[in-house]
């Protein structure tokens, strides 16, 4: 059997596979198969598994020709038209499948029963639309993160912390690939190629899933999936959710609203680009947003309530001739020319930090983007390692100089004593001065890791933040706001 459910029952699970005679005619011995029959051995599951996979065949069949005027060449369906190929779809597959029942009747041949029938229609709908052997694991809501180290070492992780090994998401190595290369391609504005000219490959699963592939570097193929939880979230979500207090989320509010230039920094999945979702959600909707991505995650262009003028870019790999290559940092460039309110880059990683700061310092204030680094005051050296890899070979001094002018605040996401990710830092900038960053810690880690009120700011910025709204006495309360 190919496909997702080689190996397992078709609806997943381990089977238990029996079976169970029906009426029938005089000279036809019909069987009925299905995975809850307590009944049979390896011969009867293997009667069952042909069964399932001669259902399997004729749907796919059935489906192709459906859908032969409404996909390309490769045999996918248009991502834009996906929903609507969907929902004909299952129309074409009821038919089959009363179809396929009909003539194996005839011929005396097993049939599978309603259950395991759903289940194979299922399949063969996630092969073509959905996401596959993927498809169960990510639309658990509590799954985290998928990794996938071979076709059948697959690690998940919860929202709880609990992690766990489930089945295999694909029957072979190569099956893998393959659904690498399917996702790749009809995932996103472009196909991303994954092969071995392009062994590493990152693309956005269509529930806004971050994914990214190896193969020909490693032993066996491997994938990771990073969801994104909170796809719509503010500031007060956060606070209830526990990754802030309420002294955090007026401070951080008032900065958004005073057009202040935020970094989120943190660790891998600390939580970095679900507080920029919350961050920009403080944005007024009348302001014009420009946002730039490796890979689409962000998705404020999807919510048109509160962002109704957004224009999300993502940067864009070479061809196979190694030509037609934009850069993050090109398109940073880029959107100086866009007549944006704000640019939020997603990550900054490397020589778009430079563009990135002329951004935040030429007119963009109220910008935003995330960095990779293990402290708020390890941004700084991160930036200033990033910028030296630039075309301008910018020196320390001279990027520090750069990033006092453009960053305001540097706020560091991190993990609590309790497992929790929190904020753990907010840091203001205050100057530059030779090799170093001249800063003062606002709001600093306390004995578990959450983020307490301590230094002051500086009175112009305090009277900035009130202005917009900020209530300063909230930061005179010692321990911070976590607990009553």
């Amino acid at each position: 059997m190919t496909g997702p459910y080689r190996g397992r029952g078709v609806d997943g699970s381990a089977p238990a596979p029996g079976f169970r005679p029906v009426p029938a005619g005089p000279q036809t011995a019909v069987r009925v198969s299905g995975v809850d029959d307590a009944a049979g051995g390896p011969a009867a599951w293997r009667e069952h598994a042909a069964a399932a996979e001669a259902l399997r065949v004729r749907l796919r069949a059935a489906l192709s020709a459906r859908l032969a005027g409404q996909v390309g060449g490769n045999g996918r369906p248009a991502p834009n038209t996906q929903g609507v190929d969907r929902a004909g779809a299952e129309a074409v597959l009821a038919q089959a499948v009363e179809a396929h029942t009909r003539e194996v009747l005839a011929a005396g041949g097993t049939v599978l029963a309603p259950g395991a029938e759903r289940g194979v229609v299922a399949g063969v709908l996630d092969e073509v639309f959905g996401l596959a052997g993927l498809q169960p694991l990510l639309a658990d809501p509590q799954v985290e993160s998928v990794n996938v180290n071979g076709c059948d070492r697959v690690f998940v992780r919860y929202a709880s912390g609990r992690r766990d090994r489930l089945a295999p998401v694909a029957a072979s190595d190569a099956e893998l690939v393959g659904l690498v290369r399917d996702l790749a391609a009809r995932c996103g504005v472009e196909e991303r190629r994954f092969d071995r000219g392009a062994p590493g490959v990152s693309f956005t699963l269509p529930d806004g899933s971050r994914a990214f592939a190896v193969m020909a570097v490693t032993a066996r193929p491997a994938l990771s999936v990073r969801r994104h939880r909170y796809q719509r979230v503010t500031l007060a979500g956060l606070r209830r959710a526990g990754t802030l207090d309420r002294a955090l989320e007026g401070f951080l509010g008032a900065a958004v609203r005073a057009r202040k230039n935020v970094l989120v920094t943190g660790g891998i999945a600390a939580g970095k680009t679900t507080l920029l979702r919350a961050l920009a959600a403080a944005i007024p909707a009348a302001e014009r947003l420009v946002t730039i991505e490796d890979v689409f995650e962000l998705g404020l262009d999807q919510d048109e309530v509160a962002h109704p003028d957004v224009v999300a870019l993502q940067a864009r790999e070479p061809n196979i001739e190694g030509e037609g290559a934009v850069p993050a940092a090109e398109l940073v460039r880029w959107a100086l020319r866009m007549s944006a309110d704000r640019v939020i880059v997603g990550e900054v990683r490397g020589p778009e930090v430079v563009p990135m700061c002329n951004a935040m310092s030429q007119g963009s204030d109220g910008s935003m983007a995330t960095l990779h680094a293990s402290s708020s005051r390890g941004a700084f050296t991160k930036l200033a390692a990033y910028a030296a890899q630039g075309p301008e070979r910018l020196p320390v001094e001279a990027t520090n100089l750069l990033t006092a002018a453009a960053v305001h605040f540097v706020v560091h996401l991190a993990e609590s004593t309790d497992h929790h990710r929190v904020v753990s830092s907010v840091r203001e900038v205050v100057d530059a001065d030779g090799r170093q960053v001249v800063s003062n810690e606002v709001f600093c880690p306390g004995p578990d890791h959450r983020a307490v009120p301590a230094g002051p700011l500086r009175a112009q910025t305090a009277a900035e933040l009130a202005a917009a709204g900020y209530d300063t006495t909230l930061a005179e309360r010692p321990g911070g706001w976590w607990r009553p």
